[in-house]
């Protein structure tokens, strides 16, 4: 298990490989398709939020409000990643960051991102939301809650020891196209 800290540098992901199971620490923020699709078109993050040498999480946390005000976690999976394609290329691109995770994969158009602008793919496990929302120490902060939603929203979650599997990595290999492409032989030697 490779350990990864917040702040991400560029030499650190790029030593990072398709299949490298690692274990995160640190600040990472969620965004799913209203944040993406809203930054994609040119809209700013709130003040005080850098993504840059950070990571995004697919995810639309179920948060509960304490009687303090603040937030608990009560479940942290990953969305499927495929609906921001669209958007994450530019993402990566213009606000820096080193790291997405989700489920899933991605398309072409991330993976060349992740190569020219040294950026991994992590994929969590799906169906252990709970499980996850144990990584998640503290969440710091929401934003954008009234604009989009709590789903939508950008939480700012502090985590320890969050697992994740390396499946696309910034040299061009995707363990997403690997496995498509021995399905799609071990297919065609059946037919």
């Amino acid at each position: 298990m490779i350990e990864l800290t917040f702040p991400f540098n560029e030499n650190q992901i790029r030593a990072l490989k398709v299949g490298d199971e690692v274990s995160i620490n640190g600040v990472v923020f969620t965004g799913r398709d209203a944040v993406h699709k809203y930054l994609h078109e040119g809209g700013q993050l709130p003040t005080g939020v850098s993504l840059r040498d950070g990571i995004i999480y697919h995810c639309g946390p179920v948060m509960l409000k304490q009687a303090d005000n603040t937030w608990k976690c009560t479940a942290a999976g990953p969305t499927t990643s495929i609906r921001e394609e669209p958007y994450q290329w530019q993402i990566i691109r213009d606000f820096g960051l080193r790291g997405v995770i989700g489920k899933g994969g991605m398309g072409e158009r991330t993976q060349v991102a992740c190569r020219d602008y040294g950026c991994v793919y992590l994929h969590a496990v799906g169906g252990a939301a709970q499980v996850l929302a144990e990584r998640v120490r503290q969440v710091r902060n929401v934003h954008f809650l009234e604009k989009f939603g709590a789903p939508e929203a950008i939480w700012e979650l502090e985590i320890v020891q969050f697992p994740a599997v390396v499946t696309i990595d910034s040299h061009g290999k995707s363990l997403h196209e690997e496995i498509l492409a021995r399905s799609r032989a071990a297919l065609a030697a059946r037919v």
